[in-house]
């Protein structure tokens, strides 16, 4: 009975994710720095796709939501293999342990490989919807649909926002009394009132 198997198809599929990997090792060494060198967090955590840019890398290393090794750390602050990293990115955690240091950007699937996640899982996406927000394209809420938003928001029913009072009115609306508009029209102050 022979090792390989029956079907030739199933053999070269298994070749070319092999090579796939193969490729993406190579890609992967082809990233990093000169042997013994490290790299700049902001730098790796952009490279690896944890987050979109360098900027909001850096910017997530200066706000305090990046640290290593239970660090809070700058942007130039060198990774090594081995660092345990987590980032707070919209709102979750993510905990990763560097394999390879990389400095150039890779694909997805490279870049999993340059580090292990240990991340908790995503939250469910029901609970973290915020109330209030309507499905994409149900067009302009009701009035039915607008109080129960407001109902769920928590803000009382029939008031669009602060009520502003200009004083006591007329039947018609109008404030009442015309000697604050001439006084003011006039120019002087008057000490009579």
């Amino acid at each position: 009975m022979s090792d390989r198997p029956a079907d030739p198809a199933a053999d070269s599929g298994a070749d070319s994710a092999a090579a796939a990997k193969a490729a993406a090792v190579i890609a992967a060494a082809g990233a990093g720095p000169p042997a013994g060198q490290s790299v700049r967090i902001d730098a790796w955590i952009w490279s690896v796709r944890l987050v979109k840019t360098r900027a909001v890398a850096a910017t997530a290393c200066r706000g305090g939501h990046v640290r290593v090794n239970g660090e809070r750390v700058k942007p130039a602050y060198g990774v090594r293999v081995g660092d345990e990293v987590r980032l707070r990115h919209e709102g979750r955690e993510r905990v990763v342990v560097v394999k390879r240091v990389i400095r150039k950007r890779v694909g997805p699937p490279v870049a999993v490989e340059c580090y292990v996640d240990n991340s908790p899982p995503p939250p469910p996406r029901e609970a973290v919807a915020p109330a209030g927000i309507r499905d994409r394209g149900a067009g302009r809420p009701t009035k039915r649909d607008r109080r129960d938003m407001e109902r769920l928001r928590g803000m009382e029913a029939g008031s669009s926002g602060p009520v502003k009072s200009s004083g006591p009115t007329t039947g018609a609306g109008a404030p009442t009394g015309s000697a604050g508009a001439s006084r003011r029209s006039s120019g002087r102050r008057s000490s009579e009132s």
